[in-house]
């Protein structure tokens, strides 16, 4: 997520312990494609495997290439990668760069001699084929539409210059590229759904689920064997998370693909150096934390559902941004973050991002094997997929190297109402012990009625969902009401039954408008249980007639 982040200046904090990156041997790792099994991803060998990667930018904004090659060449990047532990990387394109595939310039031609005259996709061929060389994954991000930073602005998967045919087109266009090169396990058919991108509703225009279904289908179409990666939204019924991040909606109305066994959830997830959230305050903990990761989108893998892939997360190289006690703080969300993903192997990561220019950066501006931050570095590694041994894979044939016809670009058109609107050297990895679920609630709220006059009432259903044995007495609250207005629960706290009932009294005198209750309910007495969840309810106050 390139959110044009300044770049700061990092001091090391020591000197890795870590193999050379010209040293680099080939992986020892599965060779062949993955798939899932309940919440985990296996191996070809049907052997969990863990993805514990990097996120590498460039191919998405208007330099059309990895960024970086100005330093080093693209093969020294990909074993400094590889010699600091992780096992993929996920790249981000644009659409812009599919369709035009140009010829790149903002790279050091004398470190790179081989990309002279070379198109973006040929570049990126050739990055793909060494990375397989090496034992390194790809994952291939659809970031945005027009060439640029960051999400696409109007949070869809479609813009009128790239309509959802063109979006479907230009992945077929890129997995027809790889089909059979098993470097490429998998897709990320959109970065980042936001603003008015639903989940489940059924509006061809803005249900992300159902062009998730009909873009993996148009994928597995021409390789059955790729792990379709979905991406969470921003909001859904009324309940916020980081664009991307909220994966509530899948429990209910689940991504259904025409080959099993293919779907990764992935959710982004930051801190608040990067914007406030109502999670980051004086009373934040690691439980709260908890309870907030496990309602947007760990459930899917606590509960079995489903994998789930945090694609996004960084922090930058201050040691207090890194680990820190504060509540509410940078490094109190990035410490618990690796704690809770050190608990839960079953859940996957991509660290945002491997770029030196980027304030969030694991390499400094030189690109250089020496990461920006020892601290970061050795709290990353931590939670890295384990290695054992095992024979080592022939290396993936790059592709061929023929400059390919740039595709045309598909006529724009509105999206129509069809099924479709939206590491040291590794082996196959021992299986990790299925880690104690967390006990947690969350919070829920139904509208019976949100639309009343100056001096009427709202009235609103409460509901607890109980996961994983949780049995603590939950006590609900409300903030946030509109002036002059009293909130009521009947019953205030729910000890063993699940459902509550919220009535909003407003009054004469509270100001016509539309209004956002938070409706919070809290527990203490549930050793290592998640503590805290959220919901939100809106109310309409209308002005009473003359």
């Amino acid at each position: 997520m390139n959110r044009d982040r300044l770049l700061t200046v990092a001091t090391l904090l020591g000197v890795l312990l870590v193999a050379a990156a010209s040293a680099v041997s080939p992986s020892s790792a599965s060779s062949g494609y993955w798939h899932t099994s309940g919440a985990q991803i296996l191996d070809s060998n049907n052997d969990p495997v863990r993805i514990s990667g990097v996120n590498w930018y460039g191919f998405e904004t208007t330099d059309f290439i990895a960024h970086g090659l100005w330093a080093q060449s693209y093969q020294d990047i990909l074993n400094t990668i590889k010699g600091l532990g992780y096992n993929v990387i996920r790249i981000p394109f644009s659409n812009e760069m599919v369709e035009s595939n140009p010829v790149p310039t903002n790279y050091n031609a004398a470190l790179n001699p081989d990309l002279s005259g070379l198109t973006s996709l040929e570049i990126l061929d050739k990055i793909v084929a060494y990375a397989g060389s090496i034992g390194l994954h790809i994952i291939l991000d659809d970031h945005r539409s027009e060439a640029g930073n960051s999400a696409e602005d109007n949070g869809l998967w479609y813009t009128s210059s790239y309509p959802q045919s063109a979006w479907i087109n230009d992945w077929v266009v890129m997995v027809t590229r790889y089909n059979g090169n098993a470097t490429v396990i998998g897709v990320d058919l959109r970065n980042e759904p936001h603003n008015s991108a639903s989940w489940g509703d059924g509006n061809a225009a803005t249900d992300w689920r159902l062009a998730a279904e009909t873009a993996g289908n148009a994928v597995l179409a021409v390789n059955p064997n790729l792990l379709i990666c979905v991406e969470g939204i921003q909001t859904y019924n009324g309940d916020s998370d980081w664009w991307g991040g909220n994966l509530e909606g899948a429990g209910s109305f689940p991504v259904v693909l025409n080959v099993p066994n293919r779907v990764v959830y992935s959710a982004h997830d930051y801190g608040p150096n990067l914007s406030g959230q109502p999670w980051f305050n004086g009373s934040t903990t690691y439980s709260s934390l908890v309870v907030t990761w496990t309602k947007f989108w760990g459930y899917l893998a606590l509960d079995g559902t489903a994998p789930v892939w945090v694609g996004e997360f960084g922090s930058t190289n201050t040691d207090s941004d890194l680990q820190s006690s504060t509540a509410g703080s940078q490094g109190q969300w990035f410490q618990g973050l690796v704690r809770f993903l050190e608990a839960n192997s079953e859940i996957n990561w991509t660290y945002w991002a491997l770029n030196g220019e980027d304030s969030y950066a694991l390499l400094d501006s030189n690109y250089d094997s020496q990461p920006a931050s020892a601290l970061k570095q050795s709290m990353l590694a931590s939670i890295q997929q384990s290695p054992s041994a095992s024979g080592t894979p022939t290396p993936t044939a790059a592709p061929t190297s023929t400059r390919t016809a740039t595709p045309t670009p598909t006529a724009t058109v509105t999206p129509t109402s069809t099924p479709a609107p939206t590491s040291t050297a590794t082996a196959a990895p021992t299986p990790s012990p299925t880690p104690t679920p967390i006990p947690y609630f969350t919070v829920s709220v139904t509208t019976i009625k949100g639309s009343v006059v100056q001096g009427g009432t709202a009235n609103y259903n409460v509901t607890i969902t109980r996961n994983n044995g949780y049995k603590g007495v939950v006590k609900l609250s409300a903030a946030g009401l509109p002036p002059n207005t009293t909130a009521t629960f009947s019953p205030k706290s729910i000890a063993h039954g699940g459902v509550a009932k919220l009535h909003l009294d407003t009054r004469k005198k509270t100001p016509p408008g539309m209004y956002t209750v938070q409706v919070n309910g809290t527990s203490s007495n549930t050793p290592g249980a998640a503590l805290i969840s959220s919901a939100s309810a809106g109310i309409d106050v209308l002005p009473k007639p003359k």
